[in-house]
């Protein structure tokens, strides 16, 4: 068997590994629940690939997050359920249905109201699955939010909601101030000493600095990727400085690295 451009190759492929008697035992003993944890890992490898501008890289975790939907579909097909092409056939309607100023009568709208009509055809979508069984009827502002989205995603998706009807800060400055109130509870907390308890405030402090995040128009986990890639680049830097002396960060003390720290810092907005 070659590769190919053609879906069907792939699709190809996919149901000869799922093959009972001639296929990989790995790819027959998997379930939905059992390559769900792959899936998100996979999703995950594009994000990276596009924070390091790697266009190569992308190309390829494309291909593995598109093998996902492929290995899904191949085992709802086995169970009688849909099959790849009714996957395409649900998108492609979604995306006709969601973009009437595109390829309906809803012309001319600014990208405002395009994002109120999208939100509006997903409410309608909802509502038309919770009466059609298909889906467990909404209850509340914040029902929908999938639990097992990561806790920034999630914790930004509720605050979406609750925005909605009218549950949210006026601006920024406000959530500031709130991060201060949370900071402080932190700070009361230390002084206790109650594991739980500190835990449970540093969690109301992560909340308070998404919804921050949310009102800068800033992707929290973006964000927070970008701030794990400078801190491992600037400690590239300081760990590359102590090997130029044969040394290790083992053997320096935090002055000296922190002074190493300070002299990536001055590097990169210099390069900038």
């Amino acid at each position: 068997m070659q590769p190919s451009h053609d879906i069907r190759r792939l699709v190809d492929i996919m149901a000869a590994l799922r093959d009972p008697e001639s296929g990989c035992p790995w790819d027959v003993d998997q379930t939905f629940a059992s390559i769900a944890p792959y899936t998100i890992e996979e999703a995950y490898e594009v994000a990276d690939a596009i924070q390091r501008a790697d266009a190569d890289g992308l190309r390829e975790e494309l291909g593995d997050l598109l093998l996902q939907v492929v290995f899904h579909a191949r085992m709802a097909e086995e169970a009688g359920l849909f099959d790849f092409g009714d996957v395409v056939e649900a998108i492609t309607a979604k995306l006709i249905r969601r973009h009437p100023h595109v390829f309906g009568d809803a012309r001319g709208m600014d990208a405002a109201a395009v994002k109120a009509l999208w939100g509006r055809i997903k409410d309608e979508e909802k509502r038309k699955r919770a009466e059609t069984g298909r889906a467990p009827k909404a209850e509340g502002a914040l029902a929908g939010v999938p639990v097992a989205l990561p806790a920034l995603t999630r914790a930004l998706k509720l605050q979406e909601n609750a925005g909605k009807v009218g549950f949210d800060w006026n601006d920024a400055r406000a959530v500031i101030a709130k991060l201060r109130e949370e900071i402080a509870e932190v700070e009361a907390e230390l002084d206790d000493n109650d594991p739980e308890a500190l835990s449970a405030e540093i969690g109301d402090l992560l909340f308070a600095a998404v919804n921050l995040a949310r009102h800068a128009k800033a992707d929290p986990e973006a964000a927070l990727r970008a701030a794990n890639a400078k801190f491992e680049r600037r400690f590239a830097h300081i760990e590359g400085r102590l090997a130029e002396n044969g040394r290790k960060p083992e053997s320096a003390d935090l002055n000296e690295m922190e002074a190493l720290w300070t002299e990536a810092k001055a590097r990169e907005r210099k390069a900038g």
